[in-house]
């Protein structure tokens, strides 16, 4: 597919894929290696941290999700967006899409502190430096499951749950199994993909049975354009918006609390 055709198609991944790449190529223009970024640049570009993102800098949640640790890295990662955008942004429309993304992110990079925080409170070691769009990825793949599961149709074709299921299965094992892959935050992007994609896939069914119901003889028809399943994915994402925040706000009142303790 050509990049005109996939701007036509789907316009969103292709400025999510093309702010990827920009962003390597400006980073690169600096002066960081192609390969092997160092701590502190990928701190300075905006890297997720615990130290800094769960404290003073919480937009580090969100930058994060665009910037890459390396070529392989960014190339693995636009390819997933590329295969996986091009079906889930026509499926959910352009702004449910972006919203799934990057609520996913966020959701993605929230796990990872959590892990790394309690982490740090067990054996004193600080990890969780990271980075990419692979949270916001899986839980476009999340998204997709759920979408397949409730059998949504893009332009009559059906998605595979299975093969979904075995992608999404395979990149779970290979975090688990290679060191150094934030894991955490392809769980906690694929759970959130999952959740804001379920309120979408319900209204998509009732749409279908309410259209069934209008082809049939039945004298009650389930109505089909009632505004709840209009708002309800919507309402869903501004709840998840807002438990994330808590969320961010409870890893912080937890390192404040902790710093408080070791001054006394």
């Amino acid at each position: 597919m050509t990049l005109q055709l996939l701007m036509k198609k789907a316009p969103i991944t292709t400025l999510l894929l093309i702010s990827f790449v920009g962003l390597y190529l400006i980073q690169l223009l600096t002066g960081v290696d192609a390969n092997n970024p160092t701590s502190q640049e990928l701190i300075k570009w905006g890297a997720n941290i615990l130290p800094l993102t769960m404290v003073d800098e919480p937009w580090r949640l969100l930058s994060s999700a665009f910037l890459h640790i390396g070529l392989m890295h960014l190339i693995f990662n636009t390819f997933a967006m590329y295969f996986f955008g091009q079906v889930a942004e026509p499926m959910f429309g352009h702004a449910k899409f972006l919203a799934i993304f990057l609520l996913s992110a966020i959701g993605g990079n929230l796990l990872n502190n959590y892990v790394t925080w309690y982490d740090l409170l067990k054996d004193g070691t600080l990890y969780g430096l990271s980075a990419g769009a692979s949270g916001g990825i899986m839980g476009i793949g999340g998204a997709l499951l759920i979408g397949a599961l409730f059998k949504v149709a893009i332009g009559g074709l059906m998605l595979n749950l299975r093969s979904l299921v075995i992608i999404m299965g395979i990149n779970l094992v290979y975090g688990f199994a290679v060191p150094g892959i934030d894991n955490a935050g392809h769980i906690g992007g694929a759970l959130t993909g999952a959740i804001l994609a379920l309120p979408i896939a319900i209204a998509y069914r009732k749409r279908g049975f309410t259209a069934q119901s209008h082809t049939s003889s039945s004298p009650t028809p389930v109505t089909t354009n009632s505004p709840i399943w209009q708002v309800l994915p919507w309402l869903v994402m501004v709840v998840v918006a807002v438990a994330f925040y808590f969320c961010w706000l409870d890893i912080y009142q937890q390192i404040a609390l902790h710093l408080k303790a070791l001054e006394a």
